[in-house]
């Protein structure tokens, strides 16, 4: 069933043009304000066992003030909603904002939904899969004022209140023993450096980009539990020839304090950190992250990529437990689109868990 969801993602990528086409047609409201337009919407199919049959609609659109200059970062906004037979429901609408001449950057990653999961266990400790169901509002804001020519200093805001409504009958989180196994409001305020010297922003052919943030929750902000987070993620990008980028991920979370529910604990896998591996497949309080991708680019619209990732988790008693690392690795297509913001289909692999496959737009990292 996944190659039908490959199916239909490519044969509506492909009616992108003429889509844009139509929508330039119609009367502009937002020409005074913004220029170099352009937006992506795709109708959404796909079939998994814990959904069974969903659909909805993603799209995504990247622009430019028309105040900025033309060597002003471009900024972007996603958007979407999506359904599934199994009454599970997501609402978001991320966005990441560059203004006034790059001078403020503000990142978004909102939303509500309501899905179920599968849990793997803690740390070392694996259990069989269960799955829960669980509906949780997410926020998470980033605010970050230009320091020099290449950082963001701000503050980073986090909340989410996760309420699971059904577990597995007999499994770990049934039994209640689980931090978070029934209920956690985690409500953050934290400080933040964002780091960016890439020479693009959505295919970087050379340069970094960096995010560094302290986030505690705290009651004082409206939390139930208490903890704090320190967080860490650098990507470098070095072309070796024109239409060839090697692309460097390093990333480490280490948490602290006594109450952090299961779905707050750091974590590997996912369509970004880990392909290959469900996204919460290892947790654990500590986890760090060393991931490599070759880019090349096959003429101006289709690109092949491979990539490989290493990975530890660790808690409190030991920091990453170095002599035990977990591995995935995997390759893709790429779709380019106007800023080569691409359409992604990746498949990993891992020696835990069967394959997965992964279509969306943008870069991994």
């Amino acid at each position: 069933m996944r190659i039908i969801q490959l199916f239909f993602v490519i044969f509506l990528f492909t009616t992108h043009a003429t889509t844009a086409k139509l929508i330039s047609i119609s009367k502009d409201t937002t020409a005074s304000i913004l220029r170099d337009k352009n937006t992506l919407v795709l109708p959404v199919i796909f079939r998994f066992p814990e959904t069974r049959w969903g659909g909805g609609i993603a799209g995504t659109s990247t622009f430019s003030f028309q105040k900025d200059s033309s060597w002003a970062k471009p900024s972007q906004i996603s958007y979407g909603v999506t359904i599934t037979q199994n009454r599970q429901l997501l609402l978001f609408a991320p966005f990441t904002l560059f203004l006034n001449n790059n001078k403020w950057y503000i990142f978004n990653d909102s939303g509500w939904y309501r899905y179920n999961y599968f849990y793997y266990g803690i740390g070392e400790n694996r259990v069989n899969q269960e799955v829960f169901n669980v509906d949780f509002p997410r926020v998470r804001i980033v605010i970050g004022r230009q320091v020099g020519k290449s950082g963001y200093a701000g503050i980073r805001y986090g909340y989410e209140a996760y309420k699971i409504t059904q577990t597995e009958p007999g499994g770990e989180l049934a039994k209640g023993t689980i931090a978070g196994s029934d209920f956690s409001r985690t409500s953050a305020l934290g400080l933040s450096y964002i780091h960016d010297k890439r020479d693009q922003i959505f295919y970087p052919r050379k340069g970094s980009f960096g995010e560094f943030f302290i986030f505690p929750s705290r009651k004082q902000f409206g939390a139930d539990v208490t903890f704090t987070r320190f967080y860490a993620d650098y990507s470098i990008y070095k072309s070796i020839r024109p239409n060839i980028v090697l692309a460097t991920n390093l990333v480490g979370s280490a948490i602290f304090g006594d109450q952090v529910p299961f779905n707050q604990l750091s974590f590997l896998g996912g369509q970004k950190k880990m392909r290959g591996l469900y996204e919460g497949f290892f947790r654990d309080r500590n986890t760090a992250l060393i991931q490599e991708e070759i880019r090349v680019e096959l003429g101006k619209v289709f690109g092949i990529v491979g990539f490989g990732s290493i990975g530890w988790m660790g808690d409190q008693n030991q920091l990453l437990r170095i002599q035990k690392p977990k591995f995935s690795y995997g390759a893709g297509l790429r779709v380019a689109t106007k800023n080569h913001l691409n359409l992604r289909l990746d498949y990993g692999f891992s020696p835990y868990t069967p394959g997965a496959f992964y279509a969306t737009v943008g870069e991994a990292f």
